[in-house]
């Protein structure tokens, strides 16, 4: 439920780019953000940190880019946000020792602690890749390019970059009777790290 609820935002921004133009999408986006963090404290949940950090990033560069009426604060945002979980990801794993992708995965998955700093390293690798491609991708070709691959292809990238970390994996995982019912509930995880910021896991 929190994980569809995650992504309505990037649907109704979809929405309102198609039928209105980006700035109206822009601030769908702002107001769709601020009801997740209204949704969590109606329900007494603890807001996660990803949320607060999203709302704050969407309000600012979201609202600049409605009173400047420049897209160009609204491109920087994506960037923005991948490059925080690539820097989350290296800065807890080298100076406070803490692996987060671990954290995500260890109740599903037995690794040596080798291959967990590879799998945290990649990640953070992945993230820096998405922001750079981001950046490339907004300055470089048309606005409906870049809206189709900030709300299609981050998402798909994501999906086919955590299912393919868990095959590379396969090894690990156990070999009995549950072997498929443990693939697929690792890449459920796996699929969903976008979903949730690494500092909700520190």
């Amino acid at each position: 439920m929190h994980v569809l609820i995650e992504y309505i935002p990037l649907v109704v921004f979809l929405l309102f780019y198609k039928f209105a133009d980006l700035y109206w999408a822009t601030g769908s986006l702002i107001i769709t953000s601020a009801l997740q963090i209204l949704y969590y404290f109606l329900k007494k949940d603890k807001i996660p940190t990803r949320n607060w950090i999203f709302f704050a990033l969407i309000l600012v560069f979201g609202s600049l880019t409605i009173f400047f009426h420049d897209d160009a604060f609204i491109k920087w945002k994506v960037t923005i946000i991948n490059g925080f979980f690539a820097m989350s990801l290296l800065i807890s794993k080298h100076f406070f020792n803490k692996n987060i992708i671990k954290q995500f995965l260890s109740e599903s998955l037995s690794l040596p602690e080798t291959i967990w700093t590879k799998l945290n390293f990649a990640w953070a690798m992945f993230f820096a890749l998405c922001g750079a491609l981001n950046l490339y991708i907004a300055f470089n070709f048309d606005l409906d390019t870049w809206v189709n691959f900030k709300v299609f292809g981050l998402t798909g990238l994501t999906l086919t970059f955590a299912i393919g970390s868990v095959f590379s994996l396969h090894r690990y995982l156990p070999q009995d009777e549950k072997v498929v019912e443990t693939r697929q509930d690792n890449i459920e995880i796996s699929a969903n790290v976008m979903s949730e910021s690494p500092v909700d896991k520190k």
